[in-house]
């Protein structure tokens, strides 16, 4: 089970476990086949600057730690992930009727898809078992912040913060 192999790696990240999810979680009672897609950076792009509303019609998680310094995606909701999951339920509650959740990290390949992984879980377990919330998709930013900024740290519209030395200096690949 996902969790309980998350669970013996040490990492701070996953020691705050609790609630509802947890439970559910670790006995095994609810078992989901739960998908998660990628999204691009123009998709991203595309939904940001239409008229679409956010906390409404989507909503964007930035899982990134220290490293949330230096610039966001405009409007994106800072959940470290050393924390993430003391307050996951706080965010399925949040969210539950928000139809697309985007997740990302620096990269989008660890911390975004663990995240999106247990968010997604999280939220099946409290709102689709008890037949509440919404459809939804939850997906994770390709290349995450990233490929991002790379592409669009000058649109004002979409990145905020951005601070070219910490880019330079900490991320230049």
């Amino acid at each position: 089970m996902l969790l309980r192999s998350l669970c013996t790696q040490p990492s701070r990240q996953f020691s705050k476990i609790s609630g509802p999810a947890l439970s559910t979680l670790a006995h095994g009672s609810v078992r989901a086949n739960i998908m998660t897609k990628y999204i691009t950076p123009d998709e991203l792009a595309t939904i940001i600057k239409s008229d679409k509303v956010p906390l409404k019609d989507y909503f964007i998680v930035d899982v990134r730690d220290d490293d949330w310094r230096g610039g966001n995606i405009k409007g994106a909701h800072n959940a470290p992930s050393y924390d993430f999951l003391s307050k996951v339920d706080a965010l399925v509650e949040r969210t539950k009727n928000v139809p697309l959740v985007v997740f990302h990290c620096t990269l989008s390949q660890v911390r975004g898809p663990k995240a999106a992984r247990i968010y997604a879980q999280t939220r099946h377990i409290l709102h689709t078992s008890a037949g509440e919330g919404s459809v939804h998709e939850v997906c994770i930013l390709r290349g995450g912040f990233q490929d991002f900024q790379a592409k669009f740290k000058d649109d004002p519209d979409l990145v905020e913060n951005w601070d070219q030395e910490v880019w330079a200096s900490e991320w230049a690949f």
